[in-house]
């Protein structure tokens, strides 16, 4: 089962007491190989200096990639891990919001590569990063 038909509020149900709820992360667009993300700049997203945290960045985009992976598979038979990421912070925010706008730039049967940009709200590029996932059978478990 792929997942289809589910509303962006559906989705974003799924990360209720997860860090993405943390960071008060919410899905904005998803559809097959392209998911858009947003994230507000706060206290809970910033560095002690005032500004957006790289870590933070970071997680925004492990998110969008991650669902973005869950939508091109059997998530009955199959998960989504990460296994790696790759950061370019460019620029800076101190307030508002970032948009993790996340494409698909490989689509393997084993392994699927976005590129995700950071943006702000006006457009301006805040970071750019890759991230691997890698597409595990699940396990039947024990009974």
């Amino acid at each position: 089962m792929i997942i289809t038909g589910h509303t962006l509020e559906d989705l974003n149900k799924i990360n209720k007491d997860t860090l993405m709820s943390q960071l008060h992360i919410e899905y904005v667009e998803a559809k097959e190989g392209k998911v858009i993300a947003k994230m507000p700049v706060c206290s809970s997203t910033c560095q002690p200096e005032g500004i957006l945290h790289g870590g933070a960045s970071l997680a925004l985009a492990e998110t969008a990639a991650g669902l973005g992976s869950m939508l091109l598979i059997d998530i009955e038979n199959f998960t989504v891990r990460g296994s790696q990421v790759s950061a370019n912070h460019v620029g800076s925010i101190s307030k508002g919001f970032v948009f993790a706008h996340a494409n698909i730039v490989h689509k393997g049967k084993h392994t699927h590569v976005w590129n995700i940009d950071i943006k702000n709200t006006e457009g301006k590029l805040i970071s750019t990063i890759r991230v691997t996932n890698i597409i595990v059978k699940k396990h039947e478990r024990s009974a």
